[in-house]
């Protein structure tokens, strides 16, 4: 075990390795400390009374806040595979028996199906013995929370996304979140999002809750132009660190944009719809038809394919899928990643171009659509369509 601040050898893995080099260059970084697991994963026969102290004293020096319990494992953060929300995360824990828990939960997440997937299409193994850390930091009980992607190229604009509360619904693509960019001069453009939800830490107890967004935040903007700047700024400063584009989740509370995950970013994003310069769409599969109505969405990954469309409304409906179809769902988490494999495309109905779907769909070099309204009933099961994930549309034929 190590603070966060000391950890930065290979065993911290790729999570804290990054917030530490981070905290110790000044970076706004909330404080914590990193536990080391056997590669087996053989973690509760080693959860001791010595092991149980060492986190009792760690959770005193931070104050015994509500912390944030998450991955840091060796094959995850890296510059050609995110494995973006791929392991368990547990926010809002407090006290030493549930975060040993939690902890030992996140550990054992590193055996679940959606991993070994993940692990194998990129050409590893399923079950490599590897590094898995897990970070434990005070959590930041956020007003506004998001993802920024810092710009691959000096004339390119820095991409916000940003919703009320905690930034699970953003990663998670449980909403639409708020969509900005800024660009190398300073210019704003936003897009609204559907914010009607919002995670929150739950006082005094464990865990988070969900609850509803008032009427009149529900369409306003999360961030100001000041924040904007400010988070640009912040992204610009990260990537000099690194030496490249990142990957970055943020939280502000109290006026105070703190930095909670930062990590090179492995594919390249497709522009909003009517900003950037015209890029090629990526592989044609399939012929495309005469169209008979479009719809539209966030351009989530890059592509364009022809395929059967198939609803999919959650985990039971996974084997109804067939190799070259196009899913249609309300939205994915990281437990739809087997299907990344087999699907043709993505179409959600919430979600974000940062959130860890879209990331994911990008590694794995197949279209992705995101935010696009009432795609369920407007699209039948079987219906012919031409998903184009660089424009952001979907014509039905």
């Amino acid at each position: 075990m190590r603070t966060l601040s000391d950890s930065h050898d290979g065993r911290s893995g790729g999570k804290a390795r990054s917030l530490a080099r981070l905290l110790r260059a000044g970076f706004p970084v909330p404080d914590g400390f990193v536990v080391y697991v056997d590669a087996d994963r053989s973690f509760a026969s080693q959860f001791d009374d010595t092991v149980r102290d060492r986190i009792d004293l760690e959770l005193s020096r931070l104050g015994d806040p509500a912390v944030a319990v998450r991955s840091s494992a060796a094959d995850e953060d890296k510059a050609d595979a995110s494995a973006a929300g791929m392991y368990d995360t547990f926010l809002g824990v407090r006290g030493t028996d549930e975060v040993c828990a939690a902890i030992v939960s996140c550990a054992r997440s590193a055996d679940s199906v959606r991993i070994r997937d993940y692990r194998r299409r990129g050409g590893g193994a399923e079950d490599p013995a590897t590094v898995m850390s897990v970070l434990v930091q005070v959590l930041i009980e956020a007003e506004v929370s998001g993802v920024m992607f810092t710009p691959r190229r000096v004339n390119e604009p820095t991409r916000i996304e940003s919703s009320w509360g905690l930034g699970l619904s953003v990663v998670n693509g449980g909403l639409t979140p708020d969509s900005y960019e800024v660009g190398p001069a300073g210019a704003i453009t936003a897009t609204l999002g559907i914010k009607k939800v919002r995670t929150d830490a739950v006082d005094a107890q464990n865990g988070t809750t969900t609850t509803s967004v008032a009427n009149e935040l529900q369409t306003v903007r999360t961030l100001s132009d000041e924040a904007l700047l400010g988070l640009e700024s912040l992204g610009a400063r990260v990537s000099a660190v690194f030496g490249g584009p990142q990957d970055i989740e943020w939280a502000i509370a109290d006026g105070t944009i703190w930095i909670v995950q930062s990590r090179p970013v492995t594919a390249v994003l497709p522009p909003l719809p009517g900003t950037g310069p015209v890029m090629d769409s990526g592989p044609v599969v399939n012929s495309v038809l005469l169209p008979a109505a479009t719809l539209d969405g966030t351009p989530g990954s890059h592509g364009v394919v022809t395929a059967p469309a198939r609803i999919v409304s959650g985990l039971s409906a996974f084997s109804d899928v067939k190799p070259g179809e196009v899913v249609i769902c309300s939205f994915t988490d990281p437990s739809w990643t087997p299907l990344f494999s087999i699907a043709a495309g993505v179409i959600t109905e919430v979600g974000g171009a940062l959130s860890h779907a879209a990331i994911v769909a990008r590694e794995y070099g197949i279209p992705a659509v995101l935010g696009v309204t009432s795609a369920r009933v407007r699209i039948a099961n079987g219906d012919l369509i031409t998903i184009d994930g660089t424009a952001g549309t979907i014509t039905m034929h």
